[in-house]
């Protein structure tokens, strides 16, 4: 049996799906029944309960073989990440008393610094939270996912997809959510390993090459423009960001076109990407169209 947090979402959908095909029983701490309810029909077991509840991710824990960890993602943080520090709080609480065979934690590039990361920096604090954790631990420093790029589907009909990132032709490092579920499935099966480990998963990809695969999936010439950096806090609060709390995500692109987000971090392993953006505007569209 294998808990897999976040089961709703697409990194934990992925993990759970990954284990199921390999005939893996999967195990969800979910807030609400009803929305996971298509999982339920899968064979995967439910128990209900919240990030910020230590003993019902005690109970998820009990007697799994090994667990996938992650934080809600809250982009508009309270400036001292208290959201993610609760959460983490609850779950080296949990970790402590069960401590599973092995504990696969969902990172990002990145969260090896410890400062000027913006919404990054709850994930730093993650892995400076399980440090002390008697399990083995793998951090999976994921890079940016090719899923943000969706909006382009609509947006980019025009010709043009606007993004964050400046200048558009440098790479940073990016992943589709399938090959995340892929990796931490393979990790929560694979070999068994001790202490902790660091991998830092997907490609270098820079933003026009993003933009030249939408296009090809739209079937015309798409351009990756720029976002004036005046203009990020307005472009947030569209995204649904509340006025006034944009800090941490502009502060976030602002590491990643600081070049934070590359490859190649001492002391960790590597795992190439190898879902495209393509193939995430392909599937998108298809999802659409049926």
């Amino acid at each position: 049996m294998f808990l897999v947090m976040g089961i709703t979402g697409k990194v934990g959908g992925a993990t759970a799906e990954h284990l199921l095909a390999q005939g893996k029983k999967v195990r969800a701490l979910v807030r609400n029944r009803e929305k996971a309810a298509n999982w339920a029909d899968q064979g995967v077991e439910l128990v209900d309960g919240d990030w910020i509840d230590s003993a019902a991710i005690e109970q998820a824990l009990d007697g799994v073989e090994g667990a996938f960890v992650m934080l809600p993602a809250v982009w508009a943080p309270s400036p001292d990440y208290k959201e993610a520090k609760g959460v983490i709080t609850n779950y080296v609480a949990a970790l402590t008393k069960t401590a599973p065979p092995r504990v696969v934690a969902l990172s990002s590039m990145g969260a090896n610094k410890t400062s000027g990361l913006g919404i990054i920096t709850a994930l730093s604090l993650l892995e400076q939270g399980f440090r002390d954790l008697t399990s083995p631990v793998t951090f999976v420093r994921a890079g940016g996912f090719f899923e943000n790029f969706l909006y382009g589907l609509q947006v980019a009909q025009g010709g043009t997809l606007p993004v964050y990132y400046n200048p558009t032709n440098r790479k940073s490092t990016m992943v589709a959510t399938n090959d995340i579920g892929a990796e931490v499935a393979a990790l929560l099966i694979g070999p068994a390993w001790s202490g902790r480990r660091v991998v830092e998963l997907g490609s270098m990809v820079s933003a026009d090459e993003v933009a030249e695969q939408l296009g090809e999936v739209l079937n015309l010439a798409v351009k990756a423009f720029a976002v004036p950096r005046a203009g990020w806090a307005e472009a947030f609060e569209q995204f649904g960001i509340p006025k006034g709390h944009t800090g941490a995500a502009e502060e976030m692109f602002e590491a990643v076109n600081a070049g934070w987000m590359e490859l190649g971090v001492e002391g960790t392993e590597h795992v190439a990407g190898t879902t495209s953006a393509r193939d995430v505007f392909e599937a998108a569209q298809n999802a659409a169209k049926a």
